[in-house]
């Protein structure tokens, strides 16, 4: 099928729910993906982090491989060796809890939403205090929490029970309590809002408020979690430890899966019947998130996303230096954000027809996230591409 006809497939079959670029990619193999003419490109937002670890890691795609000739799907009704393995590994490189898996970040926002509710049931608390330009997925209380108006357009009425408060801002959160008050929701490093990262001191705060009143902190790290800012987690660089944290994206390497873990004293709250995914936790899905885990470790790839997280920093700070487009650079690890003083969809644009694969997110912030084993040679080849694209203006 030629790319004309594919895309008339598109149009004619597939829901427009995306506005889609004109790429149509074909194979991947680290940083590099290929379109059906055998164009190649560097992708440095590889499936808004979903493939973490590049495109077919080996590591990943053996685990696969070897898993599908074994079983493909076991009800949760009965034991899966491997979710326990991988319940497991999670504690370890988090804090001593409990896991439930489902199959995406909305889906770990919603589990944590209903854990959070039983939690405060007896009491009669329900509401969660989200963030303003928070995003925590597209389901309609996973929606509801998110505190941008545009994406809740259309579908009123949403659920209740959610309250925003100014991010980075502890007073005003303050205020936002109120006798119904049942756990604060947050970001770490707001990914869709812009790469707006949370100060030390206001998350210590949080942490303080939540201990002082009895509510739960949950953090949100499918975006930050399993690598991306240069710690397992992103909430590991604040000697804070939530209550709850939601994970997906990279957590299978490409492979759909999500999960939820709340400290022993909460996990349980949650009993046979109050919450279930029937694909939650498969099979392959863990046999993906094992070898994750696996490579991160066997490859150092904590370290590589630190220390190349350090030099994609200076790279793209030399060029805040050299054009004044260039607002300011932010974030940590490998997920920063460069914030223009336009809009920047022309920019990704133009970054697209040079082989360069970002994202432009809140309007005029270029989000960079590439895989945790990115190179020099390859942050440099990027960077290339992107100044000769703010050189044109």
């Amino acid at each position: 099928m030629d790319k004309k006809r594919l895309i008339q497939e598109y149009e004619k079959y597939v829901m427009p729910t995306y506005a889609r670029g004109p790429l149509v990619i074909v194979k991947g193999q680290g940083s590099k993906v290929w379109d059906m003419d055998g164009r190649e490109y560097l992708d440095f937002f590889p499936g808004w982090a979903v493939s973490g670890m590049g495109h077919t890691h080996p590591s990943v795609a053996g685990a696969l491989r070897r898993q599908a000739k074994k079983v493909l799907h076991v009800p949760n009704n009965y034991y899966n060796e491997l979710q326990a393995r991988l319940a497991r590994k999670i504690s370890q490189y988090s804090f001593d809890g409990k896991v439930f898996f489902c199959n995406s970040g909305a889906e770990s926002i919603e589990a944590a939403i209903k854990l959070a509710r039983m939690y405060g049931s007896a009491l009669g608390k329900f509401e969660i205090i989200t963030m303003e330009n928070s995003f925590h997925g597209r389901t309609l209380a996973a929606l509801a929490a998110t505190g941008q108006a545009k994406y809740k357009q259309g579908f009123a009425p949403l659920p209740e029970g959610f309250v925003q408060a100014p991010f980075n801002d502890l007073e005003a959160l303050k205020t936002k309590v109120s006798a119904k008050t049942v756990a604060v929701m947050l970001e770490l490093i707001q990914g869709e809002g812009g790469i707006n990262v949370a100060r030390p001191q206001y998350i210590k705060e949080v942490r303080s408020l939540c201990d002082k009143l009895g509510l739960l902190l949950i953090f949100d790290e499918v975006q930050t979690g399993i690598g991306r800012t240069g710690r397992m987690f992103c909430y590991q660089h604040y000697n804070v430890e939530p209550d709850v944290m939601c994970l997906a994206k990279s957590l299978g390497g490409g492979f759909p899966i999500g999960a939820v873990i709340a400290k022993r004293n909460i996990a349980d709250t949650l009993q046979a019947g109050a919450h279930a995914s029937t694909f939650g936790g498969s099979p392959l899905a863990c046999a993906c998130s094992l070898a994750v885990f696996q490579a991160i470790e066997k490859e150092r790839l904590l370290a590589n996303a630190q220390k190349m997280g350090e030099y994609l920093y200076k790279k793209l700070a030399h060029l805040k230096g050299k054009y004044h487009i260039v607002k300011e650079i932010r974030g940590k690890g490998l997920m920063l954000g460069m914030e223009l003083g336009r809009e920047g969809k022309s920019i990704y644009e133009q970054c697209l027809e040079k082989g360069l694969l970002i994202n432009c997110a809140h309007e005029n912030v270029l989000r960079i996230m590439p895989r945790l084993g990115v190179s020099k040679s390859e942050i440099n080849k990027a960077v290339r591409i992107l100044e000769n694209v703010l050189k044109m203006g």
